[in-house]
């Protein structure tokens, strides 16, 4: 038999998939890890609680499976983007990784675009400066721990950390990559054009590859930690929302997804490379080589509907115990004792800032229309509509640029959801497909390392085989106008408290 794994290195947890050929799952084990908010706004994880859950969630599945892992033919690593992990000249890491959501660097963010400069940033970068991406995060470093900066010796993205750990080579691909601000995105490779314009040393950066591309082979000492063969060899993997193509397959033009996991996606695959000149959505080099995608970013999707249930639902996590079933599946009944609309309540899920399309780090979370007469589950499910008008703002920036989107499916933790799936397709008035395979990323990843490893001799060969669909879910007429009254309400919203939100975080 023939094996492949795919690890899914997420915000919340690590989750490691072993798949045979056809993608049908054999096992997953999943651990999960701290996030620190030492102060509002920002957001940390501990880089060795990563490379701890990767290896013994690699263990779990061989051991559990007993399969002989000389069968496993090739890994795949998916990774939340924009982390900054810095090494010392030894390997060891310096601080804590600054991750993707962290909205510190403003500050940064000025700096870049006034160095490289507004237009020649978005012709090179495909994107402007953004607090979430990694750039900024490293300067904010050099401007305020020049310490630790001094000691840095290599810059790695949260899954190519993992990918150290197992191979001892330094390496990216190119589609985290694109989510630094260094690379040249038309290019496909490092722009030592805005590196020398903001003072970064190449050296500190790894090999870019293409996704599956062989980056490494699997060391003598990962071998003991994880029970994977030696020489085992390691793809470059896929950054999460580029993983989650492969593993819905859209990889080729006219398809699309929505992936509503920690941030909410709505990704398009496009051949020929398209940029926003507002920079209101984000153009990367995807997981199929020589191609793109373009993608609009909630910041706080499904970290909405969590950071409600730590806070308010006690109640459903104690039913769900005492049934053996996902809190979600209990919040799903009772958000639909709530109608469309909440009873005239909207919600604004900025918690951590935003990104499309208000490129905002100050904007914050808001319950707009709050009554006495409303009850937790108007709120709860204005929480789940909130997300999805967020992600409808995406999918009307990316009609505006040309963008095609023939087929839309959904993916992600709240993709699994028949309600929240309900609520997209009735808010995009559109049909949303599943596909039958619930490992996404991990699944992704796992097809690149099947391409790496010679299974296949293409990305989309590959997604022929590996990637099967479920029926597809259609908006219901009377729903749609509904959902629309109300996203024409939601989107005045954030103009009107734009201001607002700037002087409250001046306080």
């Amino acid at each position: 038999m023939e094996y492949l794994i795919g690890i899914d290195l997420g915000t919340s947890g690590t989750k490691t998939v072993l798949f045979d050929r056809e993608g049908t799952v054999m096992a997953n084990s999943t651990i999960e890890y701290p996030m620190y908010q030492e102060k509002n706004g920002w957001a940390e994880q501990d880089p060795d609680d990563w490379w701890r859950a990767a290896a013994d969630t690699i263990q779990d599945v061989i051991k559990r499976t007993g399969i002989d892992a000389g069968e496993i033919k090739g890994i795949g690593i998916s990774g939340q983007m924009h982390g900054l992990v810095m090494l010392d000249a030894k390997g060891k890491v310096l601080r804590k990784s600054i991750i993707w959501c962290d909205q510190r660097t403003a500050a940064e963010c000025e700096e870049i675009t006034q160095k490289v400069g507004a237009e020649r940033l978005i012709e090179i970068t495909a994107n402007p400066a953004l607090t979430g991406f990694t750039a900024s995060k490293i300067l904010w470093v050099r401007n305020n721990e020049p310490q630790i900066y001094s000691q840095c010796a290599h810059i790695l993205l949260p899954k190519d950390y993992v990918r150290y750990k197992l191979t001892g080579d330094f390496a990216t691909e190119v589609s985290d990559a694109s989510g630094m601000q260094l690379l040249d995105v038309p290019k496909r490779q490092w722009s030592q054009e805005v590196l020398d314009k903001l003072d970064i040393d190449i050296n500190l950066l790894p090999k870019v590859y293409e996704s599956p591309e062989v980056t490494g082979v699997i060391s003598e000492e990962a071998a003991k930690l994880t029970s994977l063969k030696a020489g085992t060899p390691v793809v470059g993997g896929a950054g999460d929302n580029a993983a989650a193509a492969v593993g819905t397959g859209v990889v080729t033009d006219g398809k699309a997804f929505t992936t509503i996991g920690t941030s909410g996606v709505v990704f398009a695959h496009t051949s020929d490379i398209s940029i926003d000149p507002k920079g209101r959505v984000h153009t990367f080099c995807c997981a199929v080589p020589g191609a793109w995608h373009v993608m609009g970013v909630t910041q706080a999707a499904g970290l909405s509907l969590k950071w409600f249930r730590d806070n308010f639902c006690t109640e459903e996590i104690q039913a769900a115990k005492g049934l053996g079933v996902d809190p979600y599946y209990i919040m799903d009944r009772q958000a639909e004792r709530s109608p469309i609309g909440c009873n005239r309540l909207l919600y604004l899920p900025y918690l951590m800032g935003e990104r499309t399309p208000h490129l905002d780090p100050d904007c914050r979370g808001v319950f707009f229309g709050l009554s006495a007469m409303h009850s937790k589950y108007d709120m709860l499910r204005a929480v789940m509509e909130g997300v999805c008008y967020s992600q409808r703002d995406s999918v009307e920036i990316l009609k505006g640029m040309g963008v095609t989107l023939n087929e839309m499916y959904a993916c992600g933790g709240g993709g699994t959801s028949p309600l929240w799936r309900q609520m997209l397709a009735d808010t995009y008035n559109c049909p949303v497909k599943t596909v039958k395979s619930k490992e996404g990323p991990a699944l992704g990843v796992a097809i690149l390392a099947g391409v790496g490893a010679g299974l296949y001799p293409s990305v989309e060969a590959a997604c022929e085989t590996m990637v099967q669909t479920n029926p597809e879910q259609l908006p219901i007429d009377e729903n749609v106008p509904r959902y629309e009254a109300y996203y024409d309400v939601y989107r005045s919203i954030y103009p009107a408290l734009k201001d607002n939100f700037k002087m409250l975080s001046k306080i």
